[in-house]
């Protein structure tokens, strides 16, 4: 049997982001981040909390307003991550 690995708040914040941007046709297109909330069941509080992580990591860029997108280092994260989840 196969181990499940879980998935933080903030991985699942970067796939769903990820998954927003494709659907753009851009994997770096900028995204509302509480739409991404929204979509993972997150509270605008707790989305603030993710965003500001993950953007002092270099995972994400904040643009105008709320949007933000995914930076070269977070596109290698989710790749890392789309892999160990067996979803690549």
């Amino acid at each position: 049997m196969k181990n499940q690995k879980s998935t933080t708040k903030d991985e699942l914040f970067l796939i769903k982001l990820h998954q927003m941007a494709l659907a753009t046709g851009d994997a770096m297109a900028e995204i509302d981040r509480y739409v991404i909330g929204q979509a993972i069941g997150q509270n605008d509080k707790g989305i603030n909390t993710i965003v500001k992580h993950l953007a002092q990591a270099n995972f994400v860029k904040k643009g105008e307003g709320n949007v933000l997108y995914l930076t070269t280092h977070g596109l290698g994260l989710v790749d890392a991550l789309l892999k160990d989840f067996g979803l690549m």
